[in-house]
């Protein structure tokens, strides 16, 4: 059982949870799981089952596009809605959809981010939040990510109130927090802010629309028609640039073999090779030392 599943997370479970689950239902323990969602996110979970689990690194840097909400007029410790609040500064002012546009204007692009305590990035070997739990704080590492798109999902002109709540788009690179986000979006405007609502829409190459829940797998597993919504390899790397070789290339790809990089794929960018078959047979990746060169990061024998 080699593929990939779009799951429909919901509320309340851990993305560990979702593999746990999914281990259960399919009887098989090669399932994990393609880049942490908090408890409270629902949307787009990529789930690599069987040989499909040798994607996870490149599904995992896959861009993101996600809808949120955000509130301003307090903040959380968690930057989320289900932290504790630390800092209360109610909306004395009329704020404009002028104003809100120039601010997504300013944070599209490459932008600055410091990970919010309440997250899983390691610092000397520790996660943040297990410092935070702790009581300890720690200095955090300031990362480089990037909005492509960052849309207002309101179409009110004047926004008024002690504290004031709008939705949001954001297609984003891999890191980006979005409760983050939305505190970058409340210091622009000068309040404390916090996340109020967060789903995950896009992942990669999947989308909301090719989801499953649960309820759904469960009864495809009754059924025996799993493979009715199990992805196949070639469709969750449909999004990368794609190399296609004849036979006797396809040797060398086993073999280890470099070959010159004619689409000018940048380092750490990924390229998709594909056989006579249309079937992936490997990842690759510029060469460090010789970046004219790609050579293979990861071979799928199994295919």
């Amino acid at each position: 059982m080699n593929g990939v599943i779009a799951l429909n997370k919901p509320t309340g479970l851990t993305s560990h949870d979702c593999v746990f689950k999914i281990r259960k239902i399919l009887k098989t323990k090669k399932v994990g799981h393609t880049g942490t969602l908090d408890p409270e996110v629902t949307g787009v979970l990529p789930i690599c089952v069987g040989e499909a689990t040798k994607l996870i690194p490149y599904l995992t840097d896959d861009r993101k596009k996600y809808i949120g909400e955000i509130t301003l007029g307090f903040s959380t410790a968690t930057e989320d809605a289900h932290g504790e609040v630390i800092e209360e500064k109610k909306v004395d002012r009329i704020i404009t959809r002028k104003e809100i546009l120039d601010v997504f204007n300013k944070l599209t692009g490459e932008i600055q981010q410091t990970p919010p305590m309440y997250s899983a990035v390691k610092v000397n070997g520790k996660k943040l939040y297990e410092y935070a739990r702790a009581g300890i704080e720690v200095e955090r590492p300031t990362r480089t990510i990037t909005i492509y798109e960052l849309s207002l999902l309101d179409d009110r002109e004047l926004y008024e109130g002690e504290t004031i709540s709008f939705k949001f788009e954001v297609f984003c690179s891999k890191g980006t927090y979005i409760r983050t986000l939305a505190v970058q979006m409340g210091e622009i405007l000068g309040y404390p802010a916090h996340m109020s609502y967060l789903t995950r829409t896009k992942a990669g190459a999947f989308t909301i629309n090719d989801c499953v829940t649960f309820e759904e797998l469960e009864e495809k597993a009754v059924e025996g028609t799993l493979d009715q919504v199990m992805l196949s390899m070639e469709q969750a790397l449909s999004d990368y640039p794609r190399l296609n070789v004849n036979k006797e290339d396809e040797a060398k790809v086993f073999n280890g073999s470099q070959f010159k990089n004619e689409m000018n794929v940048k380092e750490e960018e990924f390229i998709a090779v594909y056989n006579e078959n249309e079937r992936v047979i490997a990842m690759y990746s510029p060469n460090p030392k010789n970046p004219n060169m790609i050579k293979p990061t990861r071979v799928f024998h199994n295919q």
